[in-house]
């Protein structure tokens, strides 16, 4: 006996969003509004920032670049002196400044001082420089050459500075020095800012505790 139809207007719930010419039930094929959505998704998203702002985006991006290929190309130099760029930094610092304590090199290499400690500890180990105790404050832990050490660097610096100047021969002379001390400006201005920041927010903190 065959079953009875459904009534008018009702559609069998084992077949409700099927095609006639798709048995299987697949989804109908993606709308206009979808495709739509995604185009939007994948869109750039519109410019919501300032003209200055653009500016200053540009610079931050210029600046990180040019510093990734000038410390790419150095490190690429100093790995040929048999050294890194931390070690090599220590070295010519000695070589020009005298024994310095290692909180003044972290300060000359803007590095903390356990990193000091990591990098000298290896250049010990190759004999290229040595630790001891300050003479006039005996608390005070200095760095200074050996004479290996002095021989080392005094034999790779020279060749060192032409390779620097090579680098920076797209500039001028004086667009080399204007730059220098646009670059000064910046950097100690941003120091500033954030230790200003830093002071409120230690202020901050006070009026908390309190």
């Amino acid at each position: 006996m065959e079953k009875p139809s459904p009534p008018t207007g009702q559609i069998k719930p084992s077949v409700a969003g099927r095609r006639a010419s798709d048995p299987e039930g697949s989804p109908p094929p993606t709308g206009k509004s979808e495709r739509g959505e995604r185009r939007a998704h994948l869109a750039p998203a519109p410019r919501e920032w300032s003209q200055e702002e653009e500016e200053a985006l540009r610079l931050w991006v210029a600046l990180a670049r040019s510093y990734q290929t000038f410390a790419r190309e150095v490190g690429i130099r100093v790995s040929d002196y048999g050294l890194t760029v931390p070690q090599f930094g220590i070295l010519e610092a000695l070589y020009h400044l005298g024994p310095l304590s290692l909180g003044e090199l972290a300060d000359k290499l803007l590095v903390t001082g356990g990193n000091i400690t990591y990098v000298m500890d290896r250049l010990e180990k190759q004999g290229l420089v040595e630790r001891h105790r300050s003479e006039t404050d005996r608390r005070v832990v200095q760095a200074r050459l050996t004479p290996q050490g002095r021989a080392k660097i005094a034999s790779v610096f020279p060749g060192h500075a032409s390779f620097i100047r090579e680098l920076v021969s797209p500039l001028n002379r004086e667009e080399r020095q204007r730059a220098r001390e646009l670059l000064k400006r910046l950097g100690k201005g941003i120091a500033r800012t954030d230790l200003q920041d830093t002071g409120e927010d230690q202020d901050e903190a006070g009026g908390l505790k309190g």
